[in-house]
């Protein structure tokens, strides 16, 4: 674990491309390492569909023990779709880590970055800045591998409890205190269907208890049907969201769909002692290997590592490292970076060459 500003983080490279990403990530931290006054030791181990393919496993138990005993895991993306188990489902480390570390608390920010194209009118001018909290073990999730399916209907159970609503919601306000420290609204909005079924009644109640005790936190509250509506058309009025599990995996991707793409959204699953950074993009076996991928998403979820790091170790120059990634990163894309997703010409060598250099 770690000493003073040094940090043990482990390394999921995983499936596709995410060796492809997690290198340039890499890179980076090597960078801010020289400047920081951190340390970073890394250590790779493997894990997903090729591992399984290899050994049966999605994660050998020493990619396991070496995640407890790391500061961090940095995650690439694992799964293939080719590769199932043999229920279908595919291979999943990644939603599997949650449930082993108890990673409640899925945070995926969703922050337009200067010179990057949305989709949504006005973006340009009233930026987007706003973070999706997804409840990460619960929810329709909790079902996963348990679900009961017979010739005539297939049946799976959504599972909310309050032990886990509680820090969930705790979390959340904290976040978006944390945020109003920052010159941020730290407002938030409690996102369910509350209105038709009783366990998302349940949910709300409990945030309602929770809100009593942040009484800074200016409220809402939001059906997810109406508040994809509003996301397509206002995401500038939103701060943070917190929302069951399989709300959180569908908004999550609309508001990264706002911000550019899966490719520029980097994503957190953080737990009381454990957490995971990567990005929201999945493998991409279409373009592995082709020096396509947009390392981004990756490169901004090890500068959220490194706030975490602070936040948890009270290490302030770890916070500021990241801060420092985030600067470089606006900086390449306002001097006209542009990726192949956004139909540019700049692949996965361009991106990193250009923020090391704004390092």
């Amino acid at each position: 674990m770690s000493a003073n500003n040094a940090f043990h983080i482990a390394v999921l490279a995983g499936d596709g491309i995410g060796p492809e990403v997690i290198a340039p990530a890499l890179e980076v931290l090597r960078k801010v390492e020289q400047k920081s006054g951190l340390s970073f030791r890394f250590t790779e181990a493997p894990a997903g569909a090729n591992n399984y393919l290899a050994t049966g496993k999605s994660m050998p138990d020493s990619t396991i023990k070496l995640c407890e005993e790391a500061d961090a895991i940095l995650l690439g993306a694992c799964g293939l779709p080719s590769v199932r188990y043999p229920d279908n489902t595919e291979i999943a480390p990644q939603i599997e880590l949650r449930f082993i570390f108890d990673l409640y608390a899925g945070v995926r920010p969703a922050r337009l970055i200067p010179g990057v194209p949305s989709p949504i009118v006005g973006a340009d001018t009233r930026g987007i800045d706003l973070v999706v909290v997804r409840e990460s073990t619960e929810g329709l999730f909790a079902s996963m591998g348990k679900g009961v399916v017979t010739h005539e209907d297939a049946r799976e159970t959504m599972v909310i409890t309050r032990r886990t609503s509680e820090r969930l919601f705790e979390f959340s306000f904290r976040l978006a205190e944390r945020r109003k420290a920052r010159g941020k609204p730290g407002a938030l909005t409690c996102v369910d269907k509350a209105n038709v079924f009783k366990a998302f009644a349940f949910f709300r109640g409990i945030f309602d208890e929770i809100e009593k005790k942040h009484p800074n936190v200016k409220t809402d509250r939001l059906y997810v049907d109406a508040c994809s509506a509003m996301l397509v058309k206002r995401p500038w009025d939103f701060d943070v969201m917190v929302m069951e599990n399989m709300f959180g995996d569908i908004v999550s991707d609309i508001t990264a769909s706002l911000i550019g793409g899966l490719g520029m959204a980097p994503s957190a699953d953080i737990g009381d002692k454990y957490a995971v950074f990567q990005p929201c993009h999945g493998t991409a076996p279409d373009i592995m290997g082709q020096g396509k991928a947009n390392p981004t998403g990756m490169i901004l979820s090890a500068a959220m590592m490194l706030d975490w790091l602070a936040d948890k170790h009270g290490v302030e120059s770890a916070a500021e490292a990241g801060e420092t990634i985030e600067r470089a990163v606006d900086q390449v894309y306002a001097g006209g970076i542009k990726p192949m997703e956004f139909g540019g010409s700049n692949g996965t060598a361009d991106i990193t060459k250009a923020v090391l250099a704004a390092l």
